[in-house]
This record gives structure tokens, sequence and C-alpha cells, in this order.
């Protein structure tokens, strides 16, 4: 029996289009890899920018460039992290909605300088 889940993911890149693409792609190609998700087990993807990101949007890089699965099937939307003073610059953020099946292990992903905002998913 399959179960809703909520993926969390978070990757730092630089204001390039170059950079936001890569780093994007990346992020949920582990997302992917290591949760073992098929485009069919995903309800949605919601991606947040911090506002210093702002040359391209993640979802506009996933859906053009990743041919692993069919993109077109996955709702995306994409938003503003909220400023925090203080707060990691530079981050891409992920919450992936997913079936998958009951008491699946979960591996959220973390990379690239954004490790620090959850050490406990961190490895």
């Amino acid at each position: 029996m399959k179960r809703l889940y909520a993926i969390r993911g978070a990757v730092c890149a630089e204001n390039t289009k170059e950079s936001i693409r890569e780093q994007t792609l990346n992020m949920c190609e582990q997302i992917f890899l290591q949760n073992n998700i098929d485009a069919g087990d995903v309800v949605s993807m919601h991606f947040s920018l911090t506002k210093d990101l702002d040359v391209l949007n993640p979802c506009a890089a996933f859906r053009k460039e990743y041919k692993k699965i069919d993109t077109s099937i996955i709702p995306l939307f994409c938003t503003q992290e909220a400023y925090i003073q203080g707060g990691l610059q530079k981050v891409i953020r992920l919450i992936v909605h997913v079936y998958l099946e009951e008491n699946s292990t979960i591996n959220h992903i973390y990379l690239n300088g954004a490790e620090i905002l959850r050490p406990d998913f961190s490895k």
C-alpha cells in the first residue's frame, strides 16, 4: 500500500543560469534516485529561491532539461524564499510530494553547502 510523503531538498548555487540549472538538476536527480521515485508517483514539486537567485526559475530548468522522466505530468511551482536576516544565501529549496510504499525510507537531499541547513539529514 502506498502513502503520501514529503521529501525535502536544498542546494546552493551561483546566480547564473548555468549554475541554477546544474544545481537544480543535480538535486532533483539525487532525490529521484535515492528515493526510487517514478514520475507517476509525484503529486507536485514546490521550489523556492533566496532573493539573490533571480536569473532562472528552477521549474523551467527542471521541466526543460531533466530527461530521465516525463516531467510534463508533474505540477511544478516556484516562490521566493522568505528573507531572514543571517540566513543562508544563494539557496534553491525543494519539497516533493510523492506516493511511495508505506514504511519507505526517505532520503532528504542537501548539497553543495546547503548541508548546514539540516545536518541531521546530510550524510
